[in-house]
């Protein structure tokens, strides 16, 4: 989980990223599961639950392998029924939009100094090294943790610059946005004030990735995946193949 200060709505600063703390749940199975070990953590108090609605067992299909920036997960996340409001300011429920096609979900927000940029243009650049027909397929997904300042106005200027303008900006409720992140194992916090009037946010900075022959949620990529991570990645994400 990433901690970011942004002081009111100037240039964002960002804490050093040794300082970062790190207290999402996802990150210690994707740990787990580069050194070859199935784990399973509760993420919503009920340990009963089925993966995909609160609970996540992750592993490297096919050996361990701590070369790799994709964490292949066991046991698939169910996609968020969330249904939000895009950048023209219209309804968007996220399952019938992406259904039946390769889609990455990322939480963040516009005044993010560092990863939530970052992510986006890599994600961007790697889509522009695709055949034409599979950039048309590929659905990239940005939720903002920060709704009430990321007006759908706000990440309609946003995204195309971070990002490709065939991305998908997502506001709404923030605790439907939370509850929808939970589902997938990203624990985003409310944005708050610090002692000087600093805006903190938490957020989770995983990119999850669904197929499109299975609508789940079976790769789950850490903040620091490069473009050449999701270049090599990307073609067998489309295709639903494991990467």
């Amino acid at each position: 989980m990433s901690e970011e200060k942004t002081p009111g709505t100037a240039t964002a600063t960002a804490t050093t990223r040794p300082g970062r703390r790190t207290p999402l749940v996802i990150a210690a199975v994707a740990i787990a599961a580069a050194i070859g070990i199935t784990a399973a953590v509760g993420l919503g108090g009920n340990d009963d639950k089925p993966a995909g609605s609160g609970s996540a067992v992750a592993e490297v299909v096919g050996g361990s392998d701590n070369t790799k920036a994709a964490t292949v997960l066991d046991r698939p996340f169910t996609k968020p029924a969330l249904v939000l409001t895009d950048t023209k300011g219209q309804k968007y429920d996220l399952r019938e939009r992406t259904k039946g096609k390769p889609t990455l979900i990322y939480f963040g927000y516009t005044h993010c100094p560092d990863v939530c940029p970052l992510t986006m243009s890599n994600i961007a650049i790697a889509r522009k090294q695709l055949p034409k027909a599979d950039q048309d397929k590929l659905q990239v997904v940005f939720v903002t943790t920060d709704p009430e300042r990321d007006t759908s106005a706000e990440l309609a200027k946003w995204l195309p610059a971070a990002g490709d303008p065939s991305f998908t900006g997502l506001t709404g409720d923030f605790s439907a946005i939370q509850a929808g992140a939970r589902q997938i194992g990203i624990g985003i916090d409310p944005p708050t004030k610090d002692k000087d009037g600093n805006v903190v946010s938490m957020h989770g900075a995983q990119v999850i990735a669904f197929s499109p022959t299975t609508d789940q949620g079976y790769v789950l990529y850490g903040e620091d995946a490069t473009v050449d991570d999701y270049a090599k990645d990307l073609p067998k994400i489309i295709k639903g193949e494991n990467p």
